[in-house]
C-alpha cells in the first residue's frame, strides 16, 4: 500500500468499522442482528420448499415470491456474516477487490429485489384487471423470460459501479470505511479525486431502476383500486383488495428503507451517522425477515403448505 502526499494509492484492503459512535455496544446490536438473519433464512427456505412440494402454488404469483425468497437469502447473506465479523470479533479488515464484490452483489440484488416486485404487481393488475387473459399472458416462458431479464438488468447496470470505482479512483485519503459493508457512495466518499462520474451514474441506476419501478407500481396499484372499486359485489371487492395487501406491505417496507438510505447517504449531512448507517442495515434486514411471515400470514395457501409440512392436521 503506496503513499503519496497524505493519500494512499490504490489500497489492498480496507477496514469497515461497523456502526460509527456505537462501537462500544455493537456487540450488543449483533444479537438481534444475528436473530434477524436466522428467522430470515428459516422462513425464505420454508416458503421456498413449501411453493416447490406444492403443485398448486406453481402459479406466477407464488413463483415470483420464491423468487423474492432466494433474492432475500442471498441478500441477507452477503452482509451479515461480515458485519457480524465485525461486531462480535473484530475482524474489520476486508480486500479492497472483496469489498467491491460485496458491493455489486449487494447492489445487484437490491435492484433483482425491485424488478420482482414490479412483477408482482404486474401479475396482481393482470390478474385482477384482465383475469380472462392472465393464463395466456403470465405463460412459464414469460416467467422465465422476466427472471432473466431482472437479473441481466441488475447486473448489467450495476457493474459499471464497480469498473468506475476499480478503474478511475487510484489515490484514497483514507482506508477507513464509516460503514458496516461495502455501500457504494461510502467507498467513493474515500477517494481523494473527482468523483462526480461516480456520483452522477449511481443516481442513474438508483431513478433507473428503483425510481422506474416505483412509479410503474403505483401506476399498476391505482389501476388495480379502480378496477376493485368498480367491482358490484362486496365481498368480491373485499377478496381482490386482500390478495392485494400484502403486497403493499411488501413494498412499502422495501422502498420506504430504500429511498430513505438512498438520499441520507447524499443529502442528509444533519442526520448523525449512526442513525444513517443502522438504518442502512434495517434496510437490508427488514425486508428479508418480514417477507415470508406478511406472505405466510396474508396467504391461506402458503399456510396449509406449512401446515402439511409440520404435519398438522387442521390447517387453519
Amino acid at each position: 500500500m503506496l503513499k503519496q502526499n497524505g493519500t494512499v494509492f490504490r489500497p489492498s484492503v480496507l477496514m469497515l468499522i461497523g456502526i460509527p459512535g456505537l462501537e462500544s455496544v455493537q456487540f450488543w446490536i449483533g444479537i438481534p442482528f444475528c436473530t434477524m438473519y436466522i428467522i430470515a433464512l428459516f422462513g425464505n427456505s420454508l416458503l421456498l420448499v413449501v411453493i416447490k412440494t406444492e403443485r398448486s402454488l406453481h402459479e406466477p404469483m407464488y413463483i415470483f415470491l420464491a423468487m423474492l425468497g432466494a433474492t432475500d437469502i442471498v441478500l441477507s447473506t452477503c452482509i451479515l456474516p461480515k458485519m457480524l465479523g465485525i461486531f462480535w470479533f473484530h475482524l474489520s479488515k476486508i480486500d479492497f477487490d472483496a469489498c467491491l464484490l460485496q458491493m455489486w452483489l449487494i447492489h445487484t440484488f437490491q435492484c433483482i429485489e425491485s424488478g420482482i416486485l414490479l412483477a408482482m404487481a404486474l401479475d396482481r393488475y393482470v390478474a385482477i384487471c384482465q383475469p380472462l387473459r392472465h393464463a395466456t399472458i403470465f405463460t412459464h416462458q414469460l416467467l422465465t423470460q422476466i427472471g432473466i431479464g431482472v437479473i441481466l438488468r441488475a447486473a448489467v447496470l450495476a457493474a459499471p459501479c464497480l469498473i468506475l470505482i476499480k478503474c478511475r479512483l487510484k489515490f484514497y485519503r483514507t482506508t477507513v470505511v464509516s460503514h458496516s459493508y461495502c455501500e457504494h457512495m461510502a467507498i467513493v466518499k474515500l477517494a481523494a479525486e473527482d468523483v462526480h462520474i461516480n456520483k452522477i451514474y449511481g443516481l442513474f441506476v438508483a431513478f433507473s431502476i428503483l425510481g422506474l419501478d416505483v412509479i410503474f407500481i403505483i401506476f399498476s396499484y391505482i389501476r388495480i383500486f379502480i378496477s376493485v372499486f368498480n367491482l358490484p359485489q362486496k365481498e368480491a371487492r373485499l377478496k381482490a383488495f386482500n390478495t392485494c395487501i400484502a403486497h403493499i406491505l411488501v413494498f412499502l417496507e422495501f422502498y420506504l428503507l430504500a429511498f430513505f438510505s438512498f438520499f441520507t447517504h447524499r443529502f442528509g449531512f444533519h442526520i448523525p451517522s449512526y442513525i444513517h448507517i443502522l438504518l442502512s442495515n434495517l434496510y437490508l434486514l427488514v425486508p428479508p425477515l418480514l417477507n415470508p411471515i406478511v406472505y405466510g400470514m396474508k396467504t391461506k395457501q402458503i399456510r396449509d403448505g406449512v401446515s402439511k409440512i409440520f404435519y398438522l392436521k387442521d390447517p387453519s
